[in-house]
């Protein structure tokens, strides 16, 4: 096999891992992971980290593929897709943002402010790592992607590798999210904990906006 045939398996495997890494952002993301695992062992972590990591592969390589035809079937548009997962990230931002807050910090405990070992797909894979955003590009990739029985099977294939990248980011920033704990402190924790659950919520409203913002431009009087 010469250079030349690796050509269409790389562009595919740019296109895909390019439009979905900044969405999914590994490095920023294992900072909330690590916000909403605080209350957990280094060993429980290390567990999440392997399920996020090949759940995410899973909900993209499915997005890619059927998730377009799945929103056909049950005649949801990507727009309204937005909307809903916009909503529910930011019930998570906010939760997470108020939690202990209102209560004396002797009745909190860290329980109430974290997840368990339990909920690896929700809410630490989908929609906090495999959120609306990420599903919407996928679909739209798998939509553009080539047609023919010929470059199909180069698109998969750079499709599978780039997934595979990420789910592996994912994986290594995740496990080792809780020496960012240890190199904060208590207290250095805490905040970082407010302040990413504030950065939560925005990615909620901003993805909802985004969402509302298409439906309203379709109204009929703005056509």
């Amino acid at each position: 096999m010469t250079v030349g045939d690796n050509t269409p398996v790389l562009q595919a495997f740019l296109l895909v891992f390019a439009a979905l890494f900044p969405i999914i952002n590994p490095p920023g993301t294992a900072l909330l992971f690590l916000a909403m695992t605080r209350g957990l062992s280094h060993v429980d972590r290390i567990f999440l980290s392997t399920r996020v990591a090949l759940y995410t592969g899973i909900i993209i390589l499915a997005s890619l593929f059927i998730g377009s035809y799945v929103l056909i079937i049950f005649g949801i548009s990507l727009p309204v897709l937005r909307v809903a997962g916009g909503i529910v990230v930011s019930i998570i931002g906010w939760q997470m943002l108020i939690s202990g807050s209102t209560d004396n910090h002797a009745t909190s405990t860290p329980s109430s402010r974290s997840v368990t070992v339990n909920d690896a797909f929700y809410p630490l894979t989908m929609p906090l790592t495999a959120g609306p955003g990420t599903i919407a590009a996928c679909i739209a990739l798998g939509t553009a992607r080539p047609k023919g029985a010929d470059v199909f099977g180069t698109f998969v294939a750079g499709a599978v590798v780039a997934v595979l990248a990420i789910s592996g980011l994912i994986y290594i920033c995740f496990r080792y999210s809780d020496r960012i704990q240890k190199l904060l402190g208590a207290a250095g924790s805490e905040a970082f904990s407010r302040l990413f659950a504030f950065i939560l919520l925005c990615v909620g409203v901003q993805t909802f906006w985004a969402g509302f913002f298409d439906l309203w431009a379709s109204l009929p009087h703005h056509k």
